[in-house]
């Protein structure tokens, strides 16, 4: 009788797993940065090499990180909803580019517009593994006490905007 109730019972274990994973949305990946101050930047700005972005002197406001690179299509796919939302909604909006030649970076926004107060250029990916980020585009909510409080993982839509990233930010203001 226990060689029939084994295999038995790790089927149904194993058809747990399995429906417990397709429940699940595959974009939400947790960050443990949630509700965590944001890591310094502190990076050369890539328009102004003799700057840098520091997330303390944004204190106060509640601002946008995105996090792109010039070898990213959905990174420019999502440039005309970050510009007009950060447009119509006053958000200021900062850059992260990612993994990406400074030149590169410098003549992709030049041909796509900028966007962006300032973009602080990450080469070696270093910021990045301290924000987490598991590919571009990825763009983080960060509130007035200079806390992250919303991860979005991938293309910004209008869809995505006006109902996840926009409740999220007015619940901050």
């Amino acid at each position: 009788m226990l060689r029939y109730l084994l295999p038995l019972a790790a089927f149904l274990a194993m058809a747990a797993f399995l429906a417990m994973g397709l429940s699940r949305d595959p974009r939400a990946v947790p960050s443990v940065l949630i509700d965590k101050p944001a890591p310094a930047i502190g990076l050369p700005v890539l328009l102004a090499p003799g700057q840098k972005l520091d997330v303390q002197a944004l204190r106060g406001q509640v601002w946008l990180l995105n996090v792109w690179a010039s070898w990213c299509g959905p990174c420019r796919d999502e440039l005309p909803v970050l510009r007009e939302a950060s447009q119509r909604h006053g958000i200021a909006l900062y850059g992260l580019n990612y993994k990406d030649k400074p030149e590169d970076a410098t003549a992709w926004l030049a041909r796509n517009g900028n966007p962006y107060i300032a973009s602080a250029s990450d080469t070696d990916g270093r910021v990045g593994i301290e924000y987490g980020v598991y590919g571009v585009p990825e763009t983080f909510v960060i509130d007035k006490d200079g806390r992250i409080r919303y991860r979005q993982l991938g293309l910004i839509t209008p869809e995505i905007w006006s109902s996840r990233m926009l409740p999220a930010i007015e619940a901050l203001k």
